[in-house]
């Protein structure tokens, strides 16, 4: 009798602690259930109070797992254990998530060709660390009668960085500036590293990004560098 009584407690106390998105063991309330043993097998349909009769007697819980059949089909386990297993894969697949992060570099029209390379490197800084490259082209007062310059700009850095990079938007005003968004090449080889380029954005100077959990990546708001 003490041994039942001891087992009989740690089937109540489960059906407080479990989710609330499944029905377990006696907030299951429908008058028969179809039956799936804890090793996977159909023990056929019975009454819900048999179920959960078998369920105390093994020490596993009657869990409701497909409710809108005819009838409703119930499985034995544990479903702390579930539960808990449930959460840690949750968890590892988060760490391994990348958030895609946006960097913003801005040009001036009168950029000089050597601060042009210098930031078509920290562009491919960016990009090697699988970030996005947002590039800002911004006029000025009368710059503004000659976009095509900021447009010539723009080619340039692609002619550039088109060992490593695809358009992910296209050059376009926006207000007064012009812009474009370049994202890693999705099926570029590891590409020749020019002198001087540096291997991450960390080495370029920039934070570094954090990582978080999508299976879908997600995007940060843009990081601005002048």
């Amino acid at each position: 009798m003490p041994i039942l009584l001891t087992i009989s407690k740690k089937f109540a106390e489960r059906s407080f602690t479990i989710s609330k998105n499944l029905r377990v063991n006696e907030r299951i309330r429908v008058p028969e259930v179809r039956v799936i043993d804890e090793n996977g097998e159909q023990a056929g349909i019975m009454r819900t109070r048999d179920a959960l009769s078998m369920a105390r007697q093994r020490n596993f819980d009657l869990v409701e797992v497909a409710p809108n059949a005819q009838p409703p089909v119930c499985r034995l386990l544990d479903y702390g254990k579930y539960r808990y297993e449930q959460t840690k894969k949750e968890r590892d697949a988060r760490k391994t998530q990348k958030v895609i992060t946006v960097k913003e570099i801005r040009l001036e029209p009168k950029i000089a060709e050597h601060d042009l390379k210098v930031k078509a490197r920290l562009a491919r800084g960016f990009l090697e660390d699988g970030d996005k490259v947002k590039i800002t082209v911004r006029f000025r007062g009368r710059e503004l009668a000659h976009t095509d310059i900021g447009q010539g700009l723009l080619e340039q850095l692609i002619e550039m960085l088109k060992d490593i990079s695809t358009l992910d938007q296209s050059p376009r005003m926006e207000g007064k500036s012009l812009t474009m968004i370049m994202a890693r090449a999705a099926k570029s080889e590891k590409p020749v590293r020019p002198e001087g380029a540096p291997r991450s954005a960390n080495e370029a100077g920039t934070p570094p990004t954090s990582a978080a959990p999508a299976n879908v990546p997600a995007q940060t708001p843009p990081t601005v560098l002048k």
